[in-house]
């Protein structure tokens, strides 16, 4: 295994998966990718889609990056940032294949039924489009 990429936001979920990636890439001596995706701002003339929630755009997710590179040399692992914006899941599965990875490693959390009805699992989404191998990171007890 040469080369892992790990999805990260700074939340429990990515944190779990960046310290898998983490373990995986002592293991295997593997090179690690960190992403951190912004989502794209929509606009029409009748309509404005932006995103209102603080943290999420392009200087939130460098300073993710930033803080999970942090985290990774503190296990003296070397890390490169991939920043990007668009939809997780495209985005996750476009570095995989431009960056020739063998696995991707993405956390997940427990979504309700609803949820999972509307689609919105970003590691489902994940899985149905990457062609390389994929661990999704589950919730501990």
């Amino acid at each position: 295994m040469k080369t892992i990429l790990v999805a990260y936001d700074d939340t429990e979920p990515s944190r779990r998966a960046l310290e898998r990636a983490a373990t995986l890439a002592e293991a295997f001596g593997s090179r690690v990718l960190v992403t951190s995706i912004a989502p794209l701002h929509y606009s029409t003339p009748r309509l404005t889609l932006t995103v209102k929630e603080r943290g999420e755009g392009p200087a939130a997710r460098e300073e993710d990056l930033q803080q999970a590179q942090a985290i990774l040399e503190e296990r003296g692992l070397a890390a490169e940032t991939l920043a990007a914006r668009g939809d997780p899941a495209t985005a996750i599965a476009r570095l995989a294949e431009e960056h020739d990875v063998d696995l991707v490693v993405v956390g997940t959390r427990e979504l309700g039924a609803l949820q999972r009805l509307l689609g919105q699992s970003v590691s489902q989404a994940v899985s149905r489009r990457v062609r390389c191998d994929l661990l999704i990171v589950h919730p501990g007890e």
